[in-house]
């Protein structure tokens, strides 16, 4: 590596930010014509992303909460099925019962 670094005007870091707003592409797609990291271009969204298109564009990665009736379906089927594993559990300690008598 020569150590030199580049140095980019202002108005083409925004220009960048603004392609990657505008075009649908990736962040890595951008990068890759522009001839830069994606790093460089994910710092230069950072520090003109806000300002530039109101607001940094980021998937929504939170999920929709359940209704309380949804909740509630659930807990009542849990409930249930929590009953009958129980009861499976206890014939099966009485058969293991029975079974291990009878073999002695």
């Amino acid at each position: 590596m020569s150590g030199t670094r580049r140095v980019f005007p202002e108005a083409f870091k925004r220009e960048a930010v603004d392609r990657v707003a505008s075009s649908g592409l990736s962040v890595g797609e951008v990068a890759r014509e522009l001839g830069l990291h994606e790093t460089v271009l994910r710092r230069w969204m950072m520090q003109f992303g806000a300002q530039a298109t109101g607001t940094l564009r980021r998937p929504s990665t939170q999920a929709v909460a359940p209704s309380p009736s949804d909740l509630a379906a659930e807990n009542a089927r849990l409930k249930r099925e929590n009953d009958r594993l129980r009861m499976e559990r206890d014939i099966l300690k009485k058969a293991a019962l029975i079974f291990g008598a009878a073999s002695r």
